[in-house]
Formats: C-alpha cells, sequence, structure tokens
C-alpha cells in the first residue's frame, strides 16, 4: 500500500508538472484529491490494515495529500500571475500622454440660485412643500378665487394670463401663490412653508422680463406674526444672500391676497444706482413682493383671522441672480447660449 501512495504521489506531482492552465490543475485534483479520487480510494482500505501498517501507511498518506495540495496551490499561483501580467501588458498605458477631454454639464445659474434661496429659508425655519401641492397647470380658484382676486381684475384677462384648453377655467400658474392656499387647506397653523417653481405671465419681452420665469413663494401664519416679523425674514434674507452693504428699499404697493402690501427693491449693480437700461433708469430692480395675508384670505381656507395672522412673499429667482451676478438681460438665462452657461 506504501508503494501504491508513492506511484500515486509521483504520478500526481509529473501531471502537476506538465500542467499548462488552471483547467488541467482543476483535473489533476479531481483525478487524486477528490472523494472519488485516488488517494482517497487508498485511505479507505486503511481501516483493514494492522494498528501498526495504519499509523505508517496513514501517516503517508496525510503526507502525500499536504504535498500534493501545496503542490496545486504553488502551481495555481504561478498560472495567475502569468495571466496577470499578460493582462496588465496588454492594457498597460503611456501615462505621459494627455488625457482625453471629456465635456461636463454644469448647473444652471437659476437651479444653483433656487437652491441657494431655499437653504437660507430654511436655516430661518421654513419648510418646503411636495411638488404636487403646487401644480403649474392650475384652476382659477386656486390662482385667483382663493386669493380673494376680483372676477373683474386685470390679471385674469387673457392679456396678462394664459388659458390652457385642458379644462375650462384652468390657466398657467401666474404666481406660485397657489402654494399657499392649498397648503392652508390642509394644514392647521403654525405654519412655515416655502414654495419654489415656475410661473408664467402674457408679458412683452425686455432686457427684465419675460413671460416664463421662477418664483419663490413663502407663507408664514401663526398666532401673533406682525409686519415687523416679515421684516425681520426679508431683511435677513437679504442680508444673507447679497451681504450686509447691498443697498435696499421698501415701497408700499398693493395685492389682493396681502394688505399691507410691499415690494422689496435692490441697487442695480450693473449701474450701482446710477440708471441703465435693465433698471430701467431707476437704478434699482424690484426683486420680491409681500405682505400680510389679507383676512378674505384666511377666512376663506377656514382659519380664524381674529386669532391667527400670517405674512406671505414671493421672491423672483431671475432678477435675484441678475442682480447677483451682474446679467444684465433676462432672456440669457432662456437662451441656451453655451457661451453664457459656461461661465457658472
Amino acid at each position: 500500500m506504501q508503494e501504491k501512495l508513492n506511484n500515486i504521489y509521483k504520478s500526481a506531482s509529473e501531471d502537476i508538472e506538465k500542467a499548462q492552465s488552471g483547467a488541467d490543475l482543476d483535473e489533476i485534483k479531481l483525478k487524486y484529491l477528490s472523494r472519488k479520487g485516488e488517494l482517497n480510494s487508498i485511505k479507505k482500505g486503511i481501516k483493514d490494515l494492522s494498528v501498526e501498517e495504519k499509523k505508517v501507511v496513514g501517516s503517508l498518506a496525510n503526507e502525500i495529500s499536504n504535498k500534493l495540495e501545496n503542490a496545486l496551490s504553488a502551481k495555481y499561483k504561478e498560472f495567475y500571475q502569468k495571466e496577470l501580467d499578460a493582462k496588465l501588458e496588454k492594457e498597460k498605458i503611456d501615462i505621459t500622454l494627455p488625457g482625453k477631454y471629456i465635456p461636463r454639464g454644469k448647473e444652471h445659474p437659476l437651479t444653483s440660485t433656487t437652491e441657494e434661496i431655499v437653504k437660507i429659508f430654511r436655516t430661518l425655519g421654513f419648510s418646503q412643500i411636495p411638488t404636487a401641492d403646487a401644480p403649474e397647470v392650475e384652476t382659477e380658484y386656486f390662482n385667483f378665487d382663493m386669493l380673494n382676486v376680483p372676477k373683474d381684475h386685470p390679471a385674469r384677462d387673457v392679456q396678462d394670463t394664459f388659458y390652457t384648453k385642458i379644462a375650462p377655467f384652468t390657466v398657467l400658474r401666474s404666481q406660485t401663490s397657489n402654494a399657499q392656499i392649498r397648503t392652508m387647506e390642509k394644514m392647521k397653523p403654525p405654519i412655515r412653508i416655502i414654495a419654489p417653481g415656475r410661473v408664467y405671465r402674457n408679458e412683452t419681452l425686455n432686457a427684465r422680463k419675460n413671460n416664463f420665469f421662477h418664483q419663490i413663494e413663502g407663507l408664514y401664519v401663526d398666532k401673533g406674526v406682525t409686519f415687523g416679523d416679515l421684516k425681520g425674514v426679508l431683511n435677513e434674507f437679504i442680508r444673507s444672500y447679497f451681504g450686509a452693504a447691498r443697498p435696499t428699499r421698501y415701497r408700499s404697493s398693493f395685492f389682493p391676497f396681502t394688505e399691507p402690501s410691499v415690494e422689496i427693491d435692490v441697487q442695480c449693480i450693473m449701474c450701482e444706482g446710477k440708471g441703465c437700461r435693465t433698471c430701467s433708469g431707476t437704478g434699482w430692480l424690484e426683486v420680491l413682493g409681500a405682505g400680510m395675508v389679507d383676512v378674505n384670505v384666511l377666512k376663506g381656507v377656514g382659519i380664524d383671522p381674529d386669532v391667527y395672522t400670517g405674512f406671505a412673499f414671493g421672491v423672483g429667482v431671475e432678477r435675484l441672480a441678475m442682480l447677483k451676478y451682474a446679467i444684465n438681460d433676462i432672456r440669457l438665462f432662456f437662451n441656451d447660449d453655451k457661451r453664457f452657461l459656461e461661465q457658472f
């Protein structure tokens, strides 16, 4: 039996030495070391030997088994290294060659501006509402009626608002204020939300007006909210966005859904307040409208105006970007001119 074991070892060693690939080694392992292999067949007969013979033959069988395992392992490593060297040789590159230019898209300035504005208001405690609560295609009920806009108001005219043929009394929203109505119908105070989105108005195109632009609606309703709170929030926003040195001014205004109402202007960066085409010679650009939520709006959504008060505001994203980056024409945002967009 010892002679058989030695012959198996000799034969297996020669086969391992002659092997040309990992597949050859797999066959050798199966032939000699598997459960049905030659070496295991010999081991099964050890039980029939005497005690002394069992010690000698068993020890030899284990020794041969270990030697063959080690030989196979070494041969596997040898083949692996050869394959790896061949692959590296085939795939090697000259790292001194210049790389290939891969053009990459850049974030649009309106996207980055919107994200910056949203981030500032989030630090002030405002939460962004889901897009589903501020649809772009809206009914007159949410876009006008619930915002205290009279039936004969000029804003409802087809010369100012885009009406659709999807359904009767359906428009492309003219402001993101529809979000405040939908939110107040679903939520109870305290409410502190912002709603970014696109709006549409039948405007004459010029350097500071477009018939499609972006707004961010803000709403805060709670007990004891005052006009002073409105000024505090908006002053902090303007300071965070422009820096404390940028001159601003509040002007009294009128919106059907707020009373009292104001508009906030920021000094034109293109002319530094001296007057130019972008600011129509005034030296200022309006960036947002705001005011205390009208009592009729609160009553319409079931909020008691004797208990709760609130303020709302609408920020113009394009205007803020123009004033921050000295962009003198709003139409540049929508022309897809790579020379313009690559600057950002």
